[in-house]
Order: C-alpha cells, then structure tokens, then sequence
C-alpha cells in the first residue's frame, strides 16, 4: 500500500502549483477587478455628463422669409435647423417671435390661435404664452425653446436659439 492518499489520484495537483492561488490572492483578484469596473463606470458618467453639458454648434443662420410675408396674429412653419419644424407669429406690425414647434411634454407639434394670441398643443390641452413661450396650462413641463430672430431690412432671419 502506498503513502499518497486516494484524493491525489483524483486531484494531481503538485504543491509548487497548489500555492500559485491561494483564497487570498483570488480575493484580492476579485476586489481589484470589482475596483476597477467601479472607476470605467464612473469615467463613463463623467463623460456622459460633459457631453450633456457640452453646447451643441450653432446652426448658421437661415433667412425665413421676408417681413411683408406673414399678416399681423398670424404664423407660419420653418425648419431650423435642417429638419426641426419651428413656428414663426407675427404678434404685432413690428414684432416677431418663433419657437420650436415641438411640445416640451411629448414632443406634439403646437399650433398658433389666433383668437387666443396662445401657442396650443392639441395632444394634452398645453398652452403656452405666445409673447415669451412659457407654459400657461397643461402638462408640458418646461417653456417652448426660442429662436432668435433678426431682421435684416425687410428679412427675417433665424439666428440660434435662446436661453
């Protein structure tokens, strides 16, 4: 009968190579692993939250039309930039304003009244102030994004977005 107990037939496992990981050294394994998926998650917050804040470029300005085009309580849809349908209101014979037309709810598309002088958004009864874009009525949570407007002679001309 031999010295070597039955286990070691079933485990050849030589002692040099049983020392190479012990439960400490796996451990610490574990915790510095743990430590550093921690730090990649936190990295990928930190830049998730500066590209949030980071502002977006400036769309370059885009003549909407001309003075003579839109009647006094009257609007009119544009695109600025590319593609986002904005509305443009003629509020008096000298003054002009323009939003986007996305609701700040659920993104509907809101529509001058006239009778009203109220930006209206059909989809959840929100109203909003057609003087300055803030919500008068509804659910939508936040005012209307501006648009900067200039008027150059006889033009009207979409500069940004305002704060």
């Amino acid at each position: 009968m031999s010295d070597v107990p039955a286990w070691k037939d079933d485990f050849p496992i030589s002692w040099v190579d049983d020392h190479y990981v012990t439960r400490r050294e796996f451990t610490k394994s574990l915790v510095l692993l743990s430590c550093a998926a921690f730090c990649a998650n936190g990295a990928l917050v930190a830049l998730e939250a500066i590209e949030k804040h980071a502002s977006p470029p400036k769309p370059p300005p885009l003549r909407i039309g001309r003075v003579d085009d839109l009647k006094v309580g009257t609007s009119r849809i544009f695109e600025f930039p590319a593609g986002e349908p904005c509305l443009l209101v003629r509020i008096s014979e000298s003054r002009f304003v323009a939003y986007s037309q996305k609701c700040t709810h659920l993104g509907c598309p809101v529509v001058f009244r006239q009778e009203a002088c109220k930006l209206y958004c059909p989809c959840h009864e929100g109203f909003f102030n057609a003087e300055d874009g803030k919500v008068l009525a509804g659910p939508p949570p936040r005012p209307l994004p501006k648009v900067d407007l200039q008027r150059r002679g006889d033009e009207l001309w979409a500069m940004g977005f305002g704060a």
